[in-house]
């Protein structure tokens, strides 16, 4: 276990949760990290996962994403990239934006603009074979 990530202490509790981020990156939200990981840490509470998340957040060392009004979602990719919402399973999926693409080409965006981050999320349904 590393001592530090991005300059935040990596306690015991942290490291568990980013652990699980790195191994399960199906965006779960905070609830599901604190079911998942209480086979690790049984005397975890909710508040010390929404704790170790926000840290991990604010550090920059994973992604808080937000899909319309439901609980916040955590992705531990921190490459540039869009979300796809399969309304049938209810699962996100990482959609990468293919190299070279320009997204100014594809954007009516004002003249000018300089993009600095993106946040693309897709809804729709996966054919069946996909889920």
């Amino acid at each position: 276990m590393p001592a530090e990530i991005s300059g935040l202490r990596m306690t015991r509790q942290r490291w568990e949760v980013y652990r699980l981020l790195m191994e399960q990156r199906d965006h779960p939200t905070a609830n599901d990290v604190f079911m998942r990981i209480k086979d690790r840490l049984p005397n975890i509470s909710l508040a010390t996962v929404y704790n170790c998340l926000e840290g991990l957040v604010q550090h920059g060392v994973i992604r808080q994403v937000n899909f319309e009004r439901e609980s916040s979602r955590f992705c531990p990719n921190l490459e540039e990239h869009g979300h796809f919402h399969d309304k049938a399973s209810g699962k996100i999926h990482d959609v990468t934006i293919k190299p070279g693409v320009n997204l100014a080409d594809v954007l009516d965006l004002p003249p000018g603009t300089v993009i600095t981050g993106v946040e693309i999320t897709l809804r729709g349904e996966l054919p069946a074979h996909l889920q």
